[in-house]
């Protein structure tokens, strides 16, 4: 498993269900196409698909970010008092290498 936190607020969970909706949206579409056939081509159902991804992109805009768990930056290790401070790391590769 991932060591990665995973956030729980409504934002992300909201935002974690786009993929689902977008697969049960197409395969939904391709039965109807099955069943029914003629009207339901993917040339005029494509913008069913448009309007889930928007639906799903507004609830997720609209949701609160209340606990939400940013992981882009790891917390930084505590110093022992009286110890040097870690070098800082270079966030480009190859800056500052061989000088």
């Amino acid at each position: 498993m991932s060591d990665r936190i995973r956030c729980a607020c409504r934002r992300c969970t909201i935002r974690s269900l786009m993929g689902p909706a977008i697969v049960i949206t197409v395969g939904v579409l391709f039965l109807l196409s099955e069943m029914i056939g003629g009207n339901f081509s993917f040339d005029r159902t494509f913008p069913v698909i448009l309007i889930v991804i928007g639906a799903i992109s507004l609830a997720s805009a609209t949701a609160p970010a209340d606990g939400h768990i940013s992981s882009s930056v790891p917390p930084a290790a505590p110093v022992a008092p009286g110890s040097a401070p870690p070098p800082p790391q270079n966030s480009l590769p190859g800056q500052g290498q061989g000088q």
